[in-house]
């Protein structure tokens, strides 16, 4: 037997030399183990019957990572051969280039030059200029004045200058090409708790509704789309207005208060009156404008008095349909905090690994022209592109589908005429395990992604739909326990479904395009924990039938304080100067994927089911795996054993269903493991770090029928090799 050991290109202190002799122990004991003969070994069984593979990818474009918002010093730190050559070591072949500044509901100026639509005053729809200038290094957010009082969304970008709240133009029969009652556009007053209504308040600005409906929540959970709105609106007996003037209007809407959390105005009509823009562009003159609302009770003199607050309510929040993407050179965000790697940097620095990546565009917050104006400034530097995605989470900005459906068509339009073979996608759900369900249209239908299906198709524009993508962030963070990673592969597989039975057609791709545990930093991100669920999540991923998965993120970051203990999000732990102090568990499980279970730079590789019966006395699957059989004539079988405490034994069985016959690994294998023997978190504040924190061992060895693979308590365990008596897939 030849014994190998997986090393990993690292810095390392005489200390960390030393423990080298320890993984080699391990390394010894993991051959022994890979030889005995149990009796009570399970059994891994592969359907290997030619022709029935359950699904095709090819790594490169497959299997991937992304870069997020950065501070301007940490771009200039991450963008270093050092950081960079660290960050790809992780295996991963393409990256996802992700819009956080839409998802804080700011404007993104993804290109410093560029032409407002009002240049005299240096305000208006800007518009990135196509000249090749000086490279881009650095891009900037905008906040948007015509936010408002709205808080739709995460953490909306402050601003100097928020005026009133204004509909995105956008989404008006100017642009839409047809009826704005089709897209009333709406504003939620979130009362924080129950309270006596019976009256209103709106300050309206220009252009104000016309026609317009006031109408309370019977229910709960109004704006929850992630759980679903449990209840419906109801109009209030005087909440229908039609022939309104605007201005400042008090209303009665029922002589007896009602019980309400909240409080929704349905604008469907518009005076298309300009506003204080003025009239040269058509987009100051169409939609909703309001400056302010105020919801309370009227007494019987009709004075009205604002609904007031106990200790310990919510504060009142405002949720909008959509918002006008106006805004002015003055309402940059230019602190340094809060800024994008310039599409030259990106695309030059290397970080792309040499693959075609996907970017995004902005679409809730920007202009179709601009969104043109990227990619015609990409490809003429000659960039490639490999996906685009349209816009950044809608549902957590709670847009209505029909509304995202009409911008997207837009701005397929407007990208397909510079480039008409480009892949758009969307719609960048947040992390969600379930249908996304939002309030009934007219059919009665909830459901967000098939009703933007829906619309698509009606207007027949599904074949812009290149792709579908999502974000995967299924746990909570803060009720993490070991057996919560026995529900992966359920979740991701039960999601896939979901957008499948929402209409999403079978031939187009599904990719989750962000990932890890949680939407919040988590304890467990860094133990052996996220290991083992990357392995299942990506795994399990592609066995349902998934098309490209990105893990997040792909460059160092520190530890912090969480709900279970100290952690990083990242692949790496590193300080303030990002000098990388160690890798974490998510690192290794990445090279035991990309670097062991598949093989990037040679094409297609093809999914076969598989399943164990290595179970706990629950009925947990405590033994997963997932088969592939590579480009290079190998097999590939990744193993992951959930069991924290326990080794087991397995054999490997290769079933050919046409012949019925039954094969194994035969000949020479390469055997790699990586666990809880190799990593282990030291949850210690600010000095938290891993400790061992050893690469994968890998062994060679020749199989025959009677092996039996010893897979180490909480591990990850990849066996590659020849099976004896199959054909070619």
């Amino acid at each position: 037997m030849r014994i190998t050991v997986f090393t990993i290109r690292r810095l390392r202190t005489i200390a960390a030399l030393a423990k080298v002799s320890g993984a080699i122990a391990l390394l010894l004991a993991l051959c022994a183990n890979l030889v005995a003969q149990s009796a009570s070994a399970g059994t891994v069984h592969v359907d290997a019957t030619p022709g029935r593979s359950i699904n095709s990818f090819d790594p490169d474009s497959a299997l991937g990572s992304s870069i997020d918002v950065l501070s301007h010093d940490d771009i200039d730190k991450v963008y270093t051969p050092h950081i960079l050559q660290e960050s790809l070591s992780a295996g991963w072949g393409p990256i996802t280039y992700r819009n956080n500044s839409e998802l804080r509901m700011a404007a993104w100026h993804w290109n410093p030059n560029g032409t407002w639509s009002d240049p005299v005053h240096q305000s208006g729809y800007f518009t990135g200029s196509t000249e090749l200038k000086e490279p881009i290094r650095y891009i900037l957010s905008y906040s948007l004045p015509h936010r408002g009082f709205s808080t739709s969304g995460d953490r909306p970008l402050q601003g100097p200058n928020l005026t009133y709240w204004k509909s995105n133009p956008y989404l008006t029969s100017r642009f839409t090409g047809e009826s704005d009652a089709l897209h009333p556009q709406w504003v939620v007053v979130d009362l924080g708790a129950e309270k006596s209504v019976n009256a209103i308040r709106i300050a309206w600005a220009n252009p104000y509704a016309v026609s317009y409906q006031v109408q309370y929540w019977m229910g709960k959970r109004a704006l929850d789309f992630d759980e679903g709105p449990d209840g419906e609106w109801k109009n209030f007996p005087a909440g229908s207005i039609k022939n309104a003037q605007g201005g400042t209007v008090n209303l009665k809407l029922a002589d007896a208060p009602v019980q309400t959390q909240y409080v929704r105005v349905l604008m469907s009509e518009s005076s298309n009156t300009c506003d204080l823009h003025g009239s040269d562009d058509v987009r100051n003159c169409v939609g909703y404008a309001i400056q302010a609302i105020r919801v309370g009770t009227v007494d019987s003199e009709g004075a009205f008095a604002e609904v007031q607050k106990n200790l310990g309510d919510a504060s009142t929040a405002f949720c909008t349909s959509s918002i006008d993407p106006w805004h002015s050179a003055t309402d940059v965000d230019a602190t340094g905090g809060y800024q994008h790697s310039g599409f030259d940097l990106f695309f030059s620095s290397g970080i792309t690994n040499n693959l075609p990546p996907m970017i995004p565009v902005t679409m809730l917050y920007g202009t179709p022209e601009d969104a043109a104006a990227e990619i015609a400034y990409v490809e003429k530097r000659g960039y490639r592109i490999g996906y685009v995605e349209l816009g950044e989470e809608p549902d957590g900005k709670h847009a209505m589908p029909e509304d995202y459906a009409a911008l997207y068509i837009q701005w397929a339009v407007a990208i397909h005429k510079v480039d008409p073979n480009l892949k758009l996608g969307g719609p960048i759900f947040e992390g969600v395990n379930k249908d996304i369900r939002v309030w009934p249209d007219a059919q009665g239908q909830t459901s967000w992604m098939g009703r933007f299906v829906e619309y698509l198709k009606a207007h027949g524009s599904l074949t812009n739909l290149a792709f579908v993508s999502f974000e995967h962030y299924p746990l909570d963070p803060c009720t993490i326990t070991w057996k919560t990673l026995y529900t992966e592969p359920d979740l991701i597989e039960n999601i896939l479904k979901v957008w499948r039975d929402d209409g999403v057609p079978k031939q187009t791709p599904l990719m989750v395009t962000e990932s890890h545990l949680a939407s919040q930093l988590t304890g467990p991100m860094t133990t052996i924990f996220a290991a083992l669920w990357l392995a299942d999540s990506v795994g399990s991923f592609f066995e349902a039938g998934g098309a490209a998965y990105y893990h997040s993120p792909i460059q160092p970051q520190g530890i912090q304080k969480t709900c279970l203990g100290w952690s990083s999000w990242s692949n790496f732990v590193s300080d303030e100067r990002y000098t990388i102090r160690g890798y974490t568990s998510t690192y290794f499980a990445a090279h035991m994927i990309n670097r062991e279970w598949v093989l990037h730079h040679a094409g297609m590789h093809h999914m076969f089911s598989s399943s164990s019966d290595v179970k706990d006395e629950e009925g947990n699957v405590l033994v997963t795996s997932y088969a592939v059989y590579r480009p290079d004539g190998n097999w590939s079988m990744m193993l992951v054993n959930r069991d924290q405490n326990n080794a087991h034994d397995v054999r490997i069985k290769f079933e050919d269903a046409s012949k019925k016959r039954t094969s194994n690994f035969s000949g020479p294998l390469t055997v790699v493991s990586f666990g809880s023997e190799q990593y282990v978190w030291i949850d210690d504040g600010p000095y938290s770090h891993a400790d061992p924190d050893h690469a994968p061992v890998a062994a060679s060895l020749t199989a025959n029928s009677q092996t039996v693979f010893n897979l180490p308590k909480a591990s990850i365990t990849v066996v590659r090799g020849q099976v004896s008596g199959l054909p070619d897939k």
